[in-house]
């Protein structure tokens, strides 16, 4: 399975920041430990140019970012102070995930151990997320016609109120979140499909909402790429969670989506989103199992045994 990753997707923060930033170097060293990802497996990307984010963003927003022009006000709306190595970082976790879904197209599965930054909104950054990486990939893709139609599936606890937004107008590009009903954001967007959940659900419930709602997101999508926000702050003791999933729930919601995706012969591209265990290592180490659910799918699924013969 081919993951982008690049080192500088970790830059410093303020001492005590609650932003677990080296979370992806942490992955990236776990996957390698288990055999999941050798450096042949490894996309290193360059930083996104400024016309592809443009795409999605407004001008004036990334202006702000090429020169540090963020008021005290956006930068606390942001959650995290603005810096030259930020900046940097946030174009090259953007430009991961667009060549992770352009290697997806061709393998059919590919991911970016960063990305996810569903908070960011045409015109500003929030909730950690300085520019929608997904956003910029999708809309990048069907401007090269290497695809038509797109399925956002976000399922980390907090909604992807910046990607609905940005795509609401978009009839071939169906977002879909789950997340916890009372949780950030407060004011929230409108996805093509909303799951709000109560505070406290635990794993059957969860699964059980996820296996009735995936068939009619992809009945409705119809997709020739999707995208899967594989957030894991939906775990028990997350610090922004409030939902209780145990670390087996984690995997069985991977292994849902993986299948039901794959298993119709749909593209898949996965991305990071959330996650704020108590360590930094958990946090990781629950991300791992996406990408374990992936390379098991892959092994056991051979690309070339579900080519149709000419």
């Amino acid at each position: 399975m081919k993951c982008s990753y690049h080192p500088s997707y970790q830059v410093a923060l303020p001492p005590g920041h609650p932003f677990p930033m080296s979370k992806f170097s942490l992955l990236k060293d776990q996957l390698f430990a288990e055999g999941l990802l050798s450096a042949g497996d490894i996309l290193q990307p360059e930083p996104l140019d400024l016309a592809t984010a443009e795409l999605v963003h407004t001008r004036g927003y990334l202006e702000k970012l090429e020169s540090s022009g963020l008021s005290a006000a956006e930068q606390r709306r942001l959650g995290v102070p603005w810096s030259e190595a930020l900046w940097r970082r946030s174009r090259l976790a953007s430009a991961g995930t667009l060549m992770a879904a352009r290697v997806a197209l061709g393998d059919g599965l590919a991911g970016n151990l960063a990305g996810g930054t569903h908070h960011a909104f045409a015109d500003h950054g929030e909730g950690f997320c300085v520019i929608n990486d997904v956003a910029i990939a999708t809309v990048e893709l069907r401007k090269e016609g290497a695809i038509r139609r797109a399925a956002i599936i976000d399922l980390d606890v907090h909604q992807g109120n910046g990607t609905a937004a940005i795509f609401e107008p978009l009839d071939e590009v169906f977002t879909f979140s789950m997340h916890g009903e009372r949780n950030y954001p407060l004011a929230k967007m409108r996805s093509n499909l909303d799951v709000p959940l109560k505070d406290g659900v635990e794993d059957a419930e969860y699964l059980d909402s996820l296996h009735r709602h995936l068939p009619r997101v992809l009945d409705a999508a119809e997709p020739d790429l999707v995208f899967y926000l594989a957030g894991v702050d939906v775990a028990a003791g997350d610090r922004y969670g409030k939902l209780k999933l145990t670390e087996e729930g984690i995997r069985l919601r991977d292994k849902a989506v993986i299948e039901a995706v794959r298993g119709r012969g749909a593209p898949l591209c996965i991305v990071l989103a959330g996650g704020y265990a108590p360590t930094r290592a958990r946090t990781a180490e629950l991300h791992a199992h996406a990408f374990r659910e992936a390379v098991a799918y892959e092994r056991g699924n051979p690309v070339a045994s579900r080519v149709p013969e000419p």
